[in-house]
């Protein structure tokens, strides 16, 4: 059963200094900070978030949660947290991230990175900041009639964490009516709020292309195959796929991003063996298949007219993310009551990046949501060696991630 969808008045009196949940959030920002910090310091890769997961659950128990339920999906771990009422059996999930990036941080700051090679260079540490700060606020009011699970996901970085959920029975043993999740955005102004119905991240499809055929003297060409030329050829033709097959009104990119043939102190050796490495991203799963058909083709017959023979292998990573449209358009009524609906974007062009709540939203509705957090023209670009998270917008997502759990499910209301 989906929530219930309430009347959210927009008003602009209420603005964001005199929301009362922001207002309590607010009082605890330094509390929430120095919890982002810690976070932040001690980064953890995908499936291995035993710290994080740790951390998260003391104070997940010390906010005085119903349950807290660990090791789903490996290194995950849901909250439970009950309203005054439970009356309706309505739910609703929450989710953030918890891994961190393979990089190695760049920032001279008292709160970097202590490992090596590992950073939080998405912002995932200030999202699960933002969820811990609603999991204390609606654990201290349950100001609702139903049931909230919160959702610490881990491996968002590329290993499918939320499908790792999904597999080990979090919608059985957590139902969730919809499920909500947000991520920062460095390219919108601090405390915006951005939401759409329909795509908001793309596809992200991993494409490995292996071109074999007969190496020898680069002085003498015309006695081999060369897989490096035809491989050059394959580059060039590729990034016909787009632009003569794909509707300029749909949208699609096919970038082969990386090349390993021969070896560079070998300048006279042509290699039996060249590959290539690269991605394709898509909305709409009729202009994937049909991108993989034409990729197929033309490296099957670009290999076969240089006399090579070609292998593809064409993995779909994370489907698309695709909000539903009633959650979508009651996620933006939602926030224009806690910002005002001038700090609020309905209608943000999707990026062609990809996520993993896209598993989520294939089994359960939702919306996925953008928090700006400025900083894109000082550098402070995701996945960046300087990134750092916006301390200043703790409580403003917490403080959405709060109201769309109370306005999901109202007291007094009839499911």
């Amino acid at each position: 059963m989906n929530a219930v969808e309430p009347p959210v008045a927009a008003a602009p009196e209420r603005h964001l200094a005199r929301h009362p949940a922001l207002a309590e959030l607010r009082g605890w920002h330094r509390e929430l900070t120095a919890l982002r910090h810690a976070l932040h310091a001690n980064p953890e890769l995908g499936f291995e978030e035993h710290f994080t997961a740790e951390l998260v659950a003391r104070q997940l128990a010390r906010y005085g949660v119903d349950e807290v339920h660990r090791g789903i999906g490996r290194t995950g771990l849901v909250g439970v947290i009950r309203g005054k009422q439970t009356h309706s059996s309505r739910t609703i999930g929450l989710r953030a991230d918890m891994d961190a990036l393979p990089m190695h941080e760049e920032n001279d700051l008292p709160h970097r990175s202590r490992k090596a090679g590992a950073m939080h260079g998405c912002g995932h540490d200030g999202h699960m900041t933002m969820l811990l700060g609603a999991a204390r606020y609606l654990a201290a009011n349950r100001d609702f009639d139903g049931t909230v699970h919160l959702i610490f996901q881990p491996g968002e970085e590329g290993f499918a964490g939320a499908q790792a959920m999904i597999d080990d029975g979090l919608f059985e043993r957590f139902p969730c009516d919809t499920v909500y999740a947000m991520h920062n955005w460095p390219a919108l102004p601090p405390g915006t709020i951005a939401v759409r119905p329909g795509p908001m991240m793309a596809a992200a499809d991993r494409v490995t292309i292996t071109i074999r055929g007969r190496g020898g003297h680069g002085a003498h060409p015309y006695l081999t195959v060369d897989p490096v030329l035809a491989a050059a050829h394959v580059i060039t033709a590729a990034q016909s796929i787009v632009s003569r097959n794909v509707s300029p009104i749909d949208s699609a990119v096919v970038s082969l991003c990386s090349i390993q043939a021969g070896h560079p102190g070998a300048m006279s050796v042509i290699p039996d063996e060249a590959k290539l490495v690269g991605t394709v991203r898509t909305f709409r799963t009729e202009t994937q298949a049909l991108v993989e058909q034409r990729l197929r083709a033309l490296v099957d017959s670009i290999a076969g007219g240089f006399g090579a023979t070609a292998e593809l292998f064409y993995e779909r990573i994370y489907p698309a993310t695709i909000n539903s449209h009633r959650e979508a358009l009651f996620g933006a009524r939602v926030a224009e009551e806690l910002v005002g609906a001038e700090r609020v974007v309905r209608d943000l062009e999707p990026s062609m990046g990809a996520e993993d709540f896209s598993f989520m939203l294939q089994v359960r509705p939702g919306a996925y949501f953008r928090i700006g957090q400025g900083g894109a023209d000082a550098g402070s670009l995701l996945h960046s060696t300087r990134y750092d998270f916006n301390d200043s917008i703790l409580p403003i997502g917490a403080a959405l991630f709060v109201r769309l759990a109370e306005q999901s499910m109202p007291l007094g209301s009839i499911a």
